[in-house]
């Protein structure tokens, strides 16, 4: 018999909890959303209409019912995100907190004096299992180019590519000298989340760019552009150095012999293009012939997005019943989140910001 699908509940009802209610629909068979937690009655009867799952007035309620979820993801704004964690330990619930788990430094070291004991919290960061980063990751661990010394990347925001820079170089919570500036400069902006805006006036962006030095020759190279995840105008790259090659984007140098340089590429198998009819979706990443990344969630058609979240909350659900490793734990967020920070202060500032060895580091 196949085990039951995983069980979590909600709290907040905006965009990404629907984007988790989405997931779950597509996998019924691994995922259940039990409920979600609404401010009030009417926005509660809206979900349950919308959505088809029961909403509730308070995480009591949530976390009481008959159908219990095994954890609880909060998605609510940023300050309000560590009281709710806060309240889901103490009734010794399980959380998988959105990024970030805190708004500041401050907030990051109340929620882990109040909860890092516990073992319970676990942070929704999936940009490390996204297909091309994954692929990238497990050529690093495999050695292909080396010990890694750096990497620079020009992707997406704050703790989120520090996530990407620090798993990328495999460092842990030691302290870092971060060094940012910012510009602007005039940029057209024809697509945000609210969709095409059919104007192609450039109109003045922000693009920060940081050095962060782990110290022992290792660094990363931070560079983001206001709107950059959706700006068509502006590409997203990876350099990551190591002491035996190095990896551009989707290609991999290294020497087959002491005097032969050679290239791969990571080739994805995308389904779906001209006859085939296998549904349209990524498959699997190889690199030289061999699989070392394979969709784990195929017949759903899911953007590469889709797949590291809802592999994220699969590894949740695995973690909680004590099947696998904790896939992000909160120690892991809370630094990610205290770099990005000290990045926004150093381009404030204009002064290098040197973090301290935080009291999760332990």
């Amino acid at each position: 018999m196949s085990e039951a699908p995983v069980r979590f509940g909600l709290v907040g009802s905006g965009w990404r909890s629907e984007f988790f209610v989405r997931l779950a629909k597509a996998l019924p068979d691994r995922l259940a959303v039990t409920g979600v937690v609404t401010r009030g009655s009417e926005r509660g009867a809206e979900i349950e209409a919308a959505w088809g799952v029961p909403a509730y007035r308070s995480v009591d309620e949530l976390v009481g019912a008959a159908d219990a979820p095994e954890f609880v993801i909060p998605s609510v704004p940023w300050p309000v995100t560590p009281e709710v964690t806060k309240q889901l330990v103490r009734l010794g619930v399980p959380v998988l907190a959105e990024t970030p788990p805190a708004p500041d430094a401050e907030g990051l070291r109340d929620l882990w004096r109040e909860t890092g004991a516990s073992g319970l919290v676990q942070v929704a960061e999936q940009y490390p299992l996204m297909p091309g980063h994954a692929a990238r990751l497990a050529l690093v661990r495999e050695g292909v180019i080396g010990e890694v010394t750096s990497v620079q990347l020009s992707s997406t925001h704050g703790y989120h590519a520090v996530s990407l820079i620090r798993h990328l170089l495999g460092v842990g919570f030691e302290p870092a000298t971060v060094s940012a500036s910012a510009f602007t400069a005039p940029l057209a902006d024809p697509l945000s989340p609210a969709g095409w805006s059919d104007d192609l006036t450039p109109k003045q962006a922000r693009t920060t760019i940081a050095t962060l030095d782990f110290g022992g020759g290792r660094s990363g190279l931070y560079d983001f552009t206001d709107n950059q995840w959706w700006n068509p105008l502006r590409a997203r790259r990876m350099v990551v150095r190591g002491s035996l090659g190095e990896i551009v984007d989707d290609t991999v140098v290294r020497m087959a012999d002491p005097r032969t340089p050679v290239e791969s590429p990571l080739v994805r198998r995308a389904t779906g293009t001209d006859l085939n009819l296998e549904g349209r979706e990524l498959r699997h990443i190889s690199f030289d012939g061999r699989v070392i990344h394979r969709n784990g969630y195929t017949g759903a058609s899911f953007s590469e997005d889709d797949l590291a979240v809802v592999d994220l909350t699969c590894r949740m659900g695995a973690w909680v019943r004590g099947a696998g490793p904790a896939p992000y734990p909160l120690a892991e967020g809370c630094q990610d989140h205290l770099l990005s920070l000290a990045i926004d202060e150093s381009a404030r500032t204009g002064r290098p910001v040197v973090t301290d060895r935080e009291a999760w580091a332990d």
